[in-house]
């Protein structure tokens, strides 16, 4: 499905902030939790509503309410960070983890930790600040399907094309919402220009 990048003038602004590599861990975390709500305030279009009758102070109205939950799935450690903007947008969040280490010398991710909720009739996101090979994120969405998640939407901060081309590939139907698409990964598998490790830059263990 669909690539959507968040194009909006602050977006841009916040996505090279945090590109700076003298950007230190405390602005780095502010700006990351601005730029996860404008990801996750755009990445919820599709969130289904209910109409019902309203009672204004002048008069009687139908408007439209939030009609299904909300299910937000980090990928650790760095997905922690989109975390909050999600807790603070909506009244009814599930949250639920998904811990994926990736093996620095071979670039595949295995799985350490998986605690999800009930995903029945949630709108489900799957947040990762960075969506390199795509392969911890086809993982992730893996397991997320798994346990009945439908639909499934990707958020992203910085994405790379070959990341974009094996979510798509192994997950068609999932909806992918990125600041930024970069260049390519280079031989490390890391983002060009990207902004380094992301985890490490915000919590300061670089």
């Amino acid at each position: 499905m669909a690539v959507h990048v968040v194009d909006h003038p602050l977006a841009k602004h916040l996505v090279n902030s945090l590109r700076d590599r003298t950007t230190r861990p405390e602005a780095f975390r502010q700006m990351s939790r601005t730029l996860s709500t404008m990801l996750v305030f755009e990445a919820t279009r599709g969130i289904r509503c209910d109409s019902r009758v309203v009672e204004t102070p002048l008069a009687e109205t139908v408007g439209d309410f939030l009609g299904q939950g909300l299910a937000v799935v980090p990928v650790l450690r760095a997905g922690l960070a989109m975390l909050e903007s999600a807790l603070i947008l909506f009244p009814d969040v599930a949250v639920g983890y998904i811990g994926l280490e990736r093996d620095h010398n071979t670039a595949v991710a295995h799985s350490y930790y998986c605690k999800l909720p009930n995903l029945a009739d949630r709108f489900t996101l799957c947040v990762d600040p960075m969506l390199a090979t795509g392969g911890s994120a086809s993982q992730a969405v893996a397991l997320l399907k798994a346990n009945g998640a439908k639909p499934v939407v990707f958020v992203s901060v910085i994405s790379a094309p070959e990341g974009i081309e094996r979510l798509q590939r192994d997950h068609p139907d999932v909806e992918i919402y990125t600041a930024a698409v970069d260049d390519r990964l280079n031989e490390l598998k890391y983002i060009v220009p990207g902004l380094g490790d992301f985890g490490d830059r915000l919590y300061g263990t670089m």
